[in-house]
């Protein structure tokens, strides 16, 4: 009985042990940061009493004074005027990137259409009136991230690029802006986090409020540019980062009814034609499935799916239009369910 009523002691302790664990964890609350950036917002969940937000505001800036088309005086303006200027290691970091994906898709994912990107009216610089086919022919002769030159000589990494091209990031940015953040919260030792800029998402460990992994949700595709407030799918990420591409929202009509899509045909310069509505890459960074979710919108289901049978890294999901205009869903390369 002596022997019975020691297990009963430590039973009963363990049981209390784990009741006070329980009220520990209700007790933790993340910091929770917000506010506008990159034309968008953000939004970075993590485990310190510590509030970062300056320090957030000040990588952002960072960022934007190196990549954004939109600031006259940032490094890539510069460049686009084809000014020198020595880049920074932001801007060789995405371009390094860039250069990957570019080679590994032969040219689909492309930043150096953003000409012609503009000239649909999707971009900085306005749209070009009276855009026909020889307007478009003649932009397209500039583009290819072939026609990007970086060379380090000793002062830095200065790159150098022919007077016509228009580089662009916007279809990477994002995604690198959240991996800043995300990696910045590591140095300081913060071990849990969600990062997430304008859908672009990274986490790391676990969501302490709830002792559980992140969980997000995948918007509900609509033309009518209302957000669904019951996501499509809820999934569970764990040390990784998630990036989505849909052409639902993003599209413009033209005189005759016709809709097109913001994703640009590297090859044609048109908008891209696809019955892919959403795609959405899950990969160790978000950089990465930023610039995959851009390139896969254009590549279509099946260059997507015999692609992705040599890159096993990469997670997708798609929403599609089928034939008789209904949504499907498709998973690939184990894809959270």
């Amino acid at each position: 009985m002596k022997y019975l009523s020691i297990l009963l002691v430590l039973f009963v302790s363990f049981i209390s042990c784990n009741e006070e664990q329980k009220k520990d964890i209700a007790a933790l609350e993340n910091t929770k940061l917000s506010g506008p950036v990159f034309g968008t917002s953000f939004n970075v969940v993590y485990d310190s009493e510590v509030n970062y937000i300056q320090q957030i505001d000040s990588l952002f800036a960072v960022v934007n004074q190196s990549m954004s088309t939109y600031i006259p005086d940032s490094d890539i303006s510069k460049l686009n005027r084809n000014e020198a200027v020595v880049v920074d290691s932001h801007f060789k970091t995405v371009l390094d990137k860039s250069f990957e994906v570019y080679n590994n898709t032969n040219g689909v994912f492309d930043p150096t259409i953003g000409a012609v990107v503009n000239a649909w009216d999707f971009g900085p610089e306005g749209k070009i009136v009276g855009l026909d086919s020889i307007k478009i022919n003649q932009l397209m002769k500039f583009v290819g991230l072939n026609n990007v030159f970086p060379v380090n000589d000793g002062e830095g990494l200065k790159v150098t690029k022919s007077d016509s091209t228009f580089l662009d990031f916007n279809a990477i940015a994002k995604g690198y802006g959240v991996d800043v953040i995300g990696e910045y919260l590591e140095s300081k030792g913060v071990e849990n986090y969600l990062v997430e800029i304008g859908g672009e998402i990274r986490c790391k460990g676990k969501n302490i409020e709830r002792n559980n992994s992140w969980n997000v949700g995948l918007d509900r595709p609509r033309f009518d540019g209302i957000q669904d407030q019951n996501p499509l799918r809820a999934i569970r990420l764990e040390n990784e980062s998630m990036a989505t591409s849909g052409t639902y929202r993003k599209f413009k009509i033209d005189d005759n009814g016709n809709r097109y899509t913001h994703i640009i045909n590297t090859k044609t310069g048109y908008p891209s034609k696809t019955n892919i509505l959403s795609i959405s890459v899950i990969t160790e960074d978000c950089m990465t499935a930023d610039a995959y979710a851009t390139a896969f919108q254009a590549m279509g289901i099946e260059k997507v799916t015999e692609f992705l049978k040599s890159h096993p890294e990469l997670k997708v999901f798609l929403v599609f239009e089928n034939d008789t205009n209904e949504f499907e869903t498709l998973n690939l390369n184990n894809f959270p369910e």
